[in-house]
């Protein structure tokens, strides 16, 4: 007798989570996740305009945002900025162009569009040309 009266709790419990979860509509969910607040980060508004909505970021720009970590040092034999000695062997070997396809698609340490996953092809190029200004 009590075995029945168990089986049947449970299956009324089973049938009103089974009725709650079918009436969950995805705008019910949607509103039911959604975040209670945000985080706020100094600074993270500039970057926003500068990344969105400021247009081209300069070669400058991008050097020193992304790749002044290794090319202002010549990590793992980065060349360095207005070095000739660095530049000039892979410009003579490569050109403008051969160089500007290696940093976008990465050769050696160097990852794809170095540590700029978000900068544009023209961007990409500014910054060497900014790197390589008056060699």
């Amino acid at each position: 007798m009590k075995l029945k009266t168990w089986l049947g709790i449970l299956t009324a419990v089973v049938a009103v989570f089974t009725v709650q979860a079918q009436d969950m509509s995805e705008e019910a969910i949607k509103e039911r996740i959604k975040p209670e607040g945000s985080v706020y980060i100094a600074g993270a508004e500039a970057q926003t305009a500068a990344a969105g909505g400021g247009g081209a970021k300069s070669g400058e720009d991008v050097y020193n945002q992304s790749c002044m970590a290794c090319h202002g040092a010549g990590v793992l034999g980065a060349p360095k900025l207005h070095v000739a000695a660095d530049w000039e062997p892979r410009l003579a070997e490569r050109g403008l162009d051969g160089i500007w396809e290696n940093a976008l698609n990465g050769i050696n340490a160097m990852p794809p569009r170095g540590t700029c996953a978000t900068c544009s092809d023209d961007e990409i190029k500014a910054a060497i040309e900014f790197m390589i200004e008056g060699i």
